[in-house]
């Protein structure tokens, strides 16, 4: 064998090793993918909501407020949501988050903004029925 032959069949290992490292840095990376979390958590600001939207395809974001009683009716039915789907559920409470509220014309609680791929595409304000938001939130699933 002649040195150039030699060096290309070090070439062409060396050139499969680093076709192999690709492919096991591509799957995990798959592997990592964020999976939805099954309980609904906060969200503190512009950074927050913008971490969430980055971290999960679709993101339901519910602004809130303690005092709000429909907020605190439609509690069970985010729960279930956040459960139920692969969506992610934010919260975001609009007295510790007013900037942020502002930021999203939120006038009224409960506003419900769902994301999907980082932009909001659907709102909905008010006290929702359980099936018509799931049927929401799964279409764009």
């Amino acid at each position: 064998m002649t040195d150039d032959e030699t060096l290309e069949e070090i070439r062409e290992q060396k050139l499969e090793q680093l076709r192999d490292r690709a492919a096991e840095e591509d799957s995990d990376e798959n592997e990592t993918t964020r999976e939805s979390p099954t309980e609904p958590f906060p969200v503190q600001g512009s950074a927050g909501l913008n971490e969430a939207v980055a971290d999960h395809d679709v993101v339901l974001v519910d602004f809130h407020a303690e005092w709000c009683g429909p907020c605190q009716m439609l509690e069970p039915v985010v729960k279930s949501i956040a459960d139920d789907t692969d969506a992610a559920v934010a919260k975001v409470d609009i007295d510790d988050n007013q900037p942020l509220a502002a930021e999203y014309g939120v006038r009224g609680v409960p506003t419900l903004i769902l994301f999907v791929d980082g932009q909001p595409v659907e709102r909905l304000v008010g006290m929702q029925n359980e099936s018509q938001l799931r049927n929401v939130v799964e279409s764009h699933l």
